[in-house]
């Protein structure tokens, strides 16, 4: 029991840091934008900031439902039809784009999974 926490905000960091520490792995530096939840690139610099993954976490009872949508291989244009997250003025970015090249679901899924395995510090059963 000494792992369980309820402090959301604590949450939804360790999820943004999931994903910034599995783009690293792809030589993608990602942070985060003050007052934005999220994962951002250019986040630094601010001169062209990009968001890559968004978080949409529902807590009730201390219960969390939904998690992070994460631009992988993402046909953006349909981003140009609406206001994401409410953000006008920052764009969207998918890792597709950023590499320059497709990437499998699997392969950024158990990148994924090791990194929240290793900062929620739990042990993941495989029960394929």
């Amino acid at each position: 029991m000494d792992h369980f926490f309820t402090d959301i905000h604590r949450y939804l960091r360790y999820l943004e840091e999931a994903i910034i520490l599995t783009l690293a792995e792809y030589g993608v530096p990602a942070g985060r934008i003050d007052g934005l939840t999220g994962v951002w690139l250019d986040y630094d610099t601010l001169k062209n900031p990009r968001k890559i993954c968004a978080l949409g976490v529902k807590s009730s009872r201390w219960v969390t439902m939904h998690g992070f949508a994460f631009n992988l291989n993402v046909d953006l244009s349909y981003f140009g039809h609406i206001v994401p997250c409410g953000i006008d003025d920052k764009a969207v970015t998918s890792l597709h784009l950023e590499l320059g090249r497709p990437v499998t679901v699997e392969e950024v899924k158990q990148k994924v999974k090791k990194h929240l395995a290793a900062l929620f510090e739990m042990n993941l059963i495989d029960t394929e």
